[in-house]
């Protein structure tokens, strides 16, 4: 299968790993829609990067936001073929000290808004005869951190509902995950810096091995559905 011409919406797609997907897909032949919230400036780079994709902003914390958006990407593109459910928060809390607002901010994009985004999306999908769903999960929905009680909810969350939306989806749109282990960027701490030293593959990862997993799966045919890989050089395991 091909994605030369398809057309894939990337959420929180101006930075970090959300940007290495949108620049390989773009490299693959997609027509990238990018999705920020804040990161305007970082997001027309990227859209730049891309071959000049198509910028849509949203807030993804408000449902209405993400019906506007959809409705955004169907209007400038007739239709949508992938979906990178990739925007998300992460917080560090001792479990004890968490307030509800502290858990909202966290659930609000990474659990409640991963649901809407598809929900709306598998509808768009389906009027084309179907799609394929990506979510990006985290190593933190399938090991837990005593710190991220509340982060480690949410992503295992996502594989949950990845699971679930792949059964109720099928076989029209297939759903799958990504669930990345450490991933460094300039403002790793030092429990990132410990995980490092113990993954077997003796190195954090890269956006670009995560968008390799994110192609796997939009380029993957409907028997491949459900499924959760872990691109964290063996962490997983230990």
């Amino acid at each position: 299968m091909s994605l030369d011409g398809k057309v894939i919406l990337v959420t929180g797609a101006a930075k970090r790993i959300g940007r290495g997907i949108a620049l390989r897909l773009a490299a693959e032949g997609a027509r990238v829609a990018i999705h920020y919230h804040h990161s305007e400036l970082e997001a027309r780079q990227t859209a730049r990067d891309c071959g000049n994709a198509e910028l849509f902003q949203a807030d993804l914390e408000k449902v209405a936001e993400i019906d506007r958006l959809f409705n955004d990407v169907a209007e400038r593109f007739g239709r949508l073929d992938g979906l990178v459910n990739n925007a998300a928060r992460f917080t560090r809390f001792n479990p004890l000290d968490i307030t509800e607002q502290d858990w909202d901010f966290i659930h609000s994009v990474n659990l409640k808004a991963v649901f809407f985004c598809c929900q709306l999306g598998a509808r768009l999908m389906l009027e084309s005869g179907g799609g394929r769903i990506v979510n990006i999960s985290s190593l933190g929905g399938i090991r837990p951190w005593a710190d991220h009680a509340h982060y480690c909810a949410s992503k295992a969350g996502v594989i949950m509902l990845t699971r679930a939306l792949s059964k109720a989806l099928a076989p029209a749109i297939t759903v799958n995950s990504v669930a990345p282990g450490v991933i460094p960027f300039e403002d790793i701490d030092s429990a990132g810096k410990r995980l490092i030293e113990v993954t077997p593959a003796k190195r954090g990862g890269t956006p670009a091995e995560v968008a390799d997993a994110v192609v796997y799966f939009l380029n993957a045919s409907e028997f491949i559905t459900g499924q959760v890989l872990a691109v964290d050089g063996g962490l997983s395991q230990r």
